[in-house]
């Protein structure tokens, strides 16, 4: 079983995504951004390389406009032997990717410049796995669409639709149950007429329940028996709700007991858990270091080296509790470890918690700092102090005098990103 994450990873240098508005799309502008983010998805899979991540969405922006039909970019040609590149670093690495096409796309439509469209679009998305080298099992996950007044016919145009799909598209399609239209139920019948294989979504499934004779560990197994073989293993998509957040909102970080209760329960453990949440890796390696049955220790101890600072800032007898926790070279509840974390991170703002990190950073660099930096410093400590600038203003400086010494140990710290 592999568990992993979407699209950005939060705290890692050079994985920024760019983007651009179809009016700037030149075909100059086009390849610049697709270069940069090619180099920051090659960074997105050499971190989770790093950090042992088997399981990867990849986003769908990496080449801007790719299936827009008025605008014509060969990024096939310029970019095939960077994208056969880093397909190798995935496959040498195991790695499994996946994409998932946006709301807008949108396979059922009645109108037919809105099926075209989306045809389009998985088209693109099924080339850049191809340029990968990815195999069958790196899956585009899709949402079956909209009902529009009936939803036996709307289902029978996505059936009608799909068929019209190139064969390439096919062996990766896969389609999940949603929070508003399709059901668990619903998908599953398009599945036994296509045979598409079905992603098992648990919080749609909350929110759009069917099938309620059936435990949610005995839909994701019948989820699971419409996969073949060579699709690999099935996926499902986990994710929690946020406190006081919008229906359907994704939690800003996993509640790592709620998650282990979750996984605990799976009867057959045969299968990727793609989790769907705010703060992406962060949860990510919490979730697979919860469920690792005799983690080292030096594993939280790489974790709490990200995370110190950002806990005092928060509480300095939260970090003195964490820092005690870790004094045990044998076993450290991992539970436990992420639950003083998480506490620490909803905590409000302390300004005398806050002020307390920001000279234990500056302790890291004042020596080389320059005077110009120096005196920017103590200015911004002073408005802080004085209540007339943010937090965030003495952070930036911070970090910029970081990486003007290449202090990797602070550049790395989720004090900066969080």
């Amino acid at each position: 079983m592999s568990i992993g994450f979407a699209c950005l990873v939060i705290g890692k240098l050079n994985t920024s995504l760019s983007h651009c508005r179809i009016k700037n799309a030149t075909t100059s502008n086009l390849r610049m951004i697709a270069c940069a983010n090619l180099l920051a998805l090659e960074a997105m899979i050499d971190y989770n390389i790093q950090q042992e991540i088997s399981l990867f969405r990849i986003s769908s922006d990496i080449i801007p406009f790719a299936s827009h039909p008025e605008i014509k970019f060969a990024w096939q040609r310029e970019f095939g032997e960077c994208l056969k590149s880093i397909g190798s670093k995935i496959k040498r690495a195991g790695l499994r990717v996946s994409m998932h096409p946006g709301q807008y796309t949108v396979l059922n439509s009645p109108q037919e410049q809105v099926v075209e469209k989306a045809i389009a679009d998985l088209r693109y998305h099924a080339a850049f796995l191809d340029a990968l080298s990815a195999g069958q099992e790196s899956k585009i996950i899709l949402h079956v669409g909209g009902v529009y007044g009936d939803k036996t016919k709307a289902s029978a145009a996505f059936i009608k639709n799909y068929k019209r799909l190139d064969p390439h598209i096919h062996r990766r399609l896969v389609i999940e149950n949603d929070d508003n239209n399709y059901s668990v139920e619903d998908v599953l019948q398009i599945s036994r007429a296509t045979g598409i294989p079905v992603v098992f979504d648990n919080l749609h499934h909350l929110i759009n329940p069917s099938l309620q004779d059936y435990s949610q560990y005995e839909l994701i197994k019948l989820c699971g028996s419409t996969w073949k073989t060579d699709d690999g293993k099935p996926k499902i998509h986990y994710s929690q709700v946020k406190a006081g957040g919008s229906r359907g909102s994704h939690s800003d970080t996993i509640v790592v007991r709620e998650f282990l209760d979750f996984y605990t329960g799976l009867p057959d453990k045969d299968i990727d858990i793609m989790l769907e949440v705010k703060d992406k890796n962060l949860s990510a390696i919490k979730s697979i270091n919860a469920v690792h049955p005799d983690l080292p220790v030096r594993r939280l101890e790489e974790e709490w080296a990200r995370y110190k600072y950002l806990v005092l800032s928060k509480s300095a007898s939260m970090y003195n509790e964490i820092r005690n926790m870790l004094r045990n070279k044998h076993r450290v509840d991992t539970v436990h470890f992420y639950e003083m974390i998480d506490k620490a991170r909803t905590l409000p703002e302390n300004r005398e918690a806050e002020l307390n990190a920001v000279q234990h950073v500056w302790g890291y660099l004042d020596q080389d700092c320059s005077e110009a930096e120096c005196k920017r410093f103590q200015k911004l400590l002073q408005q802080y102090t004085e209540g007339t600038t943010r937090v965030e203003s003495l952070k930036r400086h911070l970090l910029k005098c970081a990486f003007n010494q290449n202090v990797q140990y602070l550049k790395n710290s989720y004090y900066f990103y969080i």
